[in-house]
């Protein structure tokens, strides 16, 4: 599927594209001395700013500053992949993470900036179509929900990481600072604010194929489930069960005949597909130096392969040898599932150039292909057309056999919703599920999509969970991991950055 919407964004400037059904690109330039209040005035100009919101989406793989792909980020704290690299020292701070100590000096530092610059665009789109001007009612609302769920998407992430965070919903003005609260504080503030985005059913359930990519009813539905679910918030888990429900009862999500189609370009925005950060090849404009927060392609399937490798598929490139995925992982796979072969890119009796803790094992489902980045004008090994996936129908399913145990639903229901899962993936039924099956089906279901490690982290706040951080995410054998998760890691360093720029912020015991 072609991608429907990119763009081209800096930090300060509104410089953005949308790309048509057949991925050419309008270049829209910036009202350089025009007042803001005469320029955003009608659905074209308004629309720019809506998408400039969406931009920072895109950036945390790479941009120009570090390599904080949201993947790398979960699974490197998890208990499925290490971090490889080089060396040891290579990308530093993801080895400290990875080991549970890192520091001001050494944490996800990046992650900061790029969401807040999320914050403060869609703070700018809220603002812009109060203003109405020539748009339409339908437009301007349509507009501001998008950007408030947004807005929501981005402190949700910033609160898994650092949970402890400024929080505004207007922009700052000198000496742009806001106070910093406590991560059940963010929570508080947060579910109100998407409980009224939700309730005002302004967003489609699903949006045509030519606005792929804008977030969703559906979309809101699964950001406050996650939520609600890492928060272990007991009261809100009716609800939260009832907006899966929602999406389980619509026609237009149903899983994916073919797990391994998921991971193709095919499988982009398939009728399993729920939210998507698209990336695209075609006249890609992301390059080394300033150009990195332009719209285009994925560094990802970089970051996460071997170095020097070449088969049909794939020759003449560059990996980079990050994440190699522990032997243990392709090992939990019982035979027959057919999720193996899709997740595990399996190479082990290949040569090329081994680096740090390489396993020959390499996540598959952002492996690079010649294929996706054939059309890119500019550098290839940083323009990959693979989408993000983040929420998924079968995420749905999972969620609410989950929710069901814990509000004390029909366990049949939510065994029906386990075997659906299983059935795709080639598997046997299971009887009446558990927790403890539902969490190892999310396990081997979500492998390597940057879920794993919040699971345990949550698993602590569930009695009948035996899956948890401080029991899992402990010293291995290999000496590489040699320090232990504990419940002062959920939430990772400040950067000593901000917290120079800022001495009112108080960093993370960590």
């Amino acid at each position: 599927m072609n991608k429907h919407i990119q763009w081209i964004a800096g930090f300060c400037a509104a410089v953005f594209t949308l790309a048509s059904c057949s991925d050419d690109f309008l270049e829209v330039k910036r009202p350089d001395g025009e007042p803001l209040e005469e320029y955003y005035t009608n659905e074209e100009t308004l629309n720019e700013a809506l998408t400039s919101a969406y931009a920072p989406l895109h950036w945390p793989d790479w941009d120009n500053v570090a390599y904080n792909d949201l993947t790398v980020d979960a699974e490197i704290m998890g208990d499925d992949f290490w971090v490889g690299g080089n060396n040891i020292s290579d990308n530093q701070h993801w080895h400290r993470l990875f080991n549970f100590a890192g520091d001001g000096n050494n944490t996800l530092a990046t992650l900061w900036g790029d969401f807040y610059s999320g914050i403060k665009r869609c703070n700018d789109a809220i603002k812009y179509a109060g203003w109405g001007g020539k748009a339409s009612a339908d437009f301007l609302k349509s507009m501001e929900m998008q950007a408030r769920l947004l807005r929501v998407y981005y402190y949700n992430i910033l609160w898994h990481y650092y949970g402890n965070v400024p929080f505004y919903l207007e922009n700052l003005s000198m000496p742009y600072t806001a106070p910093q609260i406590t991560a059940d504080e963010i929570y508080n503030k947060l579910l109100p604010e998407l409980e009224e985005i939700i309730d005002s059913k302004v967003l489609p359930m699903r949006w045509s194929n030519a606005e792929s990519g804008r977030v969703s009813q559906a979309m809101a539905y699964m950001l406050y489930a996650e939520m609600v679910m890492y928060q272990n918030d007991a009261s809100r888990y009716s609800k939260a069960l009832g907006y899966m429900k929602a999406i389980i009862a619509d026609s237009d999500y149903e899983l994916n005949p073919s797990y391994a189609e998921l991971w193709e370009e095919k499988g982009e925005w398939c009728s399993e597909s729920i939210f998507e950060i698209n990336y695209n090849d075609d006249q890609a404009q992301r390059d080394w130096g300033p150009a990195a927060l332009n719209a285009g392609g994925s560094v990802l399937p970089t970051l996460i392969s071997p170095n020097g490798f070449s088969d049909d598929l794939w020759s003449g490139m560059d990996g980079w040898g990050f994440l190699p995925m522990r032997v243990e992982t392709y090992n939990m796979f019982v035979e027959g599932d057919l999720r193996r072969d899709a997740t595990c890119w399996d190479v082990r009796g290949t040569t090329y150039t081994e680096r740090y803790q390489d396993t020959h094992i390499w996540l598959k489902k952002y492996r690079p292909t010649l294929e996706n980045c054939q059309d890119c004008p500019t550098s290839k090994n940083l323009n990959y057309n693979n989408n993000k996936r983040i929420y998924r129908y079968a995420e749905t399913l999972l969620n609410a056999a989950e929710l069901l145990l814990q509000t004390g639903g029909s366990a049949a229901e939510a065994t029906g919703y386990v075997n659906q899962v299983r059935a795709r993936a080639g598997l046997a039924n299971l009887g009446t599920v558990t927790i403890d099956d539902i969490f190892t089906e999310r396990h081997m279901e979500f492998c390597g999509e940057g879920k794993r490690y919040f699971d345990l982290v949550r698993a602590e706040g569930i009695a009948d969970a035996t899956q948890k951080a401080t029991k899992v995410l402990v010293p291995d054998t290999y000496g590489y991991r040699t320090n232990s998760w504990t419940p002062s890691k959920k939430y990772i360093p400040l950067d000593q950055k901000e917290l120079d720029a800022d001495p009112s912020l108080i960093q993370n015991n960590y």
